[in-house]
C-alpha cells in the first residue's frame, strides 16, 4: 500500500505570496502570447485571477476554471513560446491550489510559472539560453520569502520534464542556495 505523504506547514499568507510571484512571472510573457492570438484573454484572465487572489479573494471555482481555460489556451496556440507563455498563465492560476504535501511535485506548482515564462522567452529569441537564464535570473531576485520558505519546507524538484524541468530544477536550486 503506497505511503501518503508528510504533510508541511504552509499558511495562507504564503500561498497568496506564492500566487503572486507566479502571477508576475507569468505576466512578463503575456504580451508573446497575445501578439500570437490577440483575441484569446484567457491567459490574461488566469494572470488576473491569480493576483486577485494574492490581494486577499478567495480560491473559487472560477480561479481554478481561469487556470484551466489557460492551459486550454496553450492547447490551441500556433507558436511554441506562446504555447508556453499561456502555460506560465495556468500555472500562475494553479499555484493558489499548492498543496501541503511533502512532495517533490509541489515544486512545480511554486516553480511552474516562471519556468514556463523563461522557455517562452527562451523560444520567442530562437533558442537563445542566455534569454532563459536572464528570466530565470529576473525570478531568483524577485522571489518573495514565502517562496523560499515553502521550497525549504520541501524536497527538491524532481526529475524529468524537459526543457522546463530543467529550469525548475535549475531555479530551485538557485532559490535553495
Amino acid at each position: 500500500m503506497p505511503r501518503e505523504p508528510d504533510t508541511i506547514a504552509l499558511s495562507e499568507h504564503e500561498l497568496r505570496e506564492i500566487a503572486g510571484y507566479a502571477a508576475d512571472c507569468a505576466r512578463r510573457v503575456l504580451p508573446i502570447f497575445e501578439q500570437s492570438v490577440p483575441a484569446d484573454t484567457r491567459p490574461r484572465d488566469a494572470v488576473e485571477a491569480a493576483y486577485a487572489f494574492a490581494g486577499g479573494g478567495r480560491r473559487t471555482g472560477a480561479l481554478r476554471q481561469c487556470g484551466f481555460a489557460a492551459f486550454k489556451a496553450a492547447r490551441e496556440a500556433a507558436s511554441p513560446a506562446a504555447v508556453e507563455a499561456a502555460r506560465a498563465a495556468s500555472h500562475a492560476a494553479g499555484a493558489a491550489y499548492l498543496h501541503p504535501l511533502a512532495s517533490a511535485h509541489q515544486v512545480k506548482h511554486i516553480l511552474g510559472a516562471a519556468a514556463h515564462a523563461a522557455r517562452a522567452e527562451e523560444l520567442a529569441a530562437g533558442e537563445d539560453p542566455s534569454v532563459a537564464a536572464e528570466t530565470l535570473e529576473w525570478a531568483r531576485r524577485h522571489a518573495p520569502a514565502a517562496v523560499t520558505a515553502v521550497l525549504g519546507r520541501l524536497p527538491a524538484a524532481p526529475a524529468g520534464g524537459g526543457r522546463v524541468g530543467e529550469f525548475i530544477r535549475r531555479l530551485d536550486a538557485a532559490l535553495r542556495a
